[in-house]
């Protein structure tokens, strides 16, 4: 049996206390749901269902509306490391499935973790050479978290990343100056802009190695490696090519 209902906050702590005690074995809270109202509840969140947040009632759940919630807490479960695993050793076709898998299930969760596996499934798209899917999970992504904050960044390396694949550099150039001027500018960027940046600075540096640019392309390069570092995948990337920039045009570049 599945309760697909929508609640008033105050209706949200009374089914959650009547499903505490309808519980099955092993479904403990683990989360931290805060409305509006200022009340906090640990409960068992088991995905988002259109607008609103499904938290598990015995052997069903019940909806609540987003636009009553506070803040959520949520660690990400083991399905997004394994699907950060899968990207990160290139096996695109697993990253995908795992990632989709999460995204079907979470999206629209406002935590770091669901926000960035949305985000992830245009890049895996990108790496697959699906381009049309790349750009529709993009948009979808700026949609979804538009105004959560950080949403227009993300999706807008996103669509330079697509733009970068297809030769189009003064599209991707455009994507990608004002975010890599906003992180620049910034003392502590948020943790949800972290790997956006890292996968900026990385992406304008290819942009300025393909406009021979040699300089720029390596002091982009070079501050992904070592002031926007919080993306392992174009770090390392990063470092290959200042590596082989300083190798190939060592005369052209510091």
């Amino acid at each position: 049996m599945k309760l697909r209902r929508s609640f008033s906050p105050h209706q949200l702590f009374f089914a959650v206390a009547l499903g505490w005690s309808l519980a099955l074995p092993g479904a403990m809270a683990q989360d931290r749901v805060t409305t509006k109202d200022g009340r906090t509840q640990e409960v068992k969140i088991v995905g988002v269902s259109g607008s609103n947040l499904q938290i598990q009632v015995g052997a069903g759940s019940i909806g609540v509306p987003m636009r009553n919630i506070a803040s959520i807490t949520m660690a990400a479960p083991p399905e997004f490391a394994q699907a950060q695993k899968a990207y990160d050793a290139k096996d695109y076709k697993k990253a995908l499935s795992a990632t989709k898998a999460l995204v079907d299930k979470f999206k629209g969760l406002p935590v770091d973790w669901a926000r960035e596996a949305t985000g992830r499934l245009g890049d895996i798209y990108v790496a697959l050479n699906q381009l049309p899917e790349a750009e529709k999970a993009y948009l979808d992504f700026q949609k979804t978290y538009g105004d959560q904050g950080g949403g227009s960044p993300q999706s807008d390396v996103g669509l330079a990343r697509i733009a970068l694949s297809k030769k189009d550099y003064a599209q991707a150039k455009s994507k990608l100056e004002p975010v890599t001027a906003k992180a620049l500018s910034e003392k502590q960027p948020p943790a949800n802009l972290t790997t956006t940046y890292s996968q900026a600075f990385y992406l304008l540096g290819q942009v300025n190695e393909a406009e021979n640019d040699y300089p720029a392309a390596l002091e982009n390069y070079l501050r992904t490696v070592t002031l926007f570092y919080h993306d392992n995948t174009a770090v390392a990337a990063a470092q290959q090519r200042a590596d082989a920039l300083r190798k190939e045009h060592g005369a052209k570049v510091p």
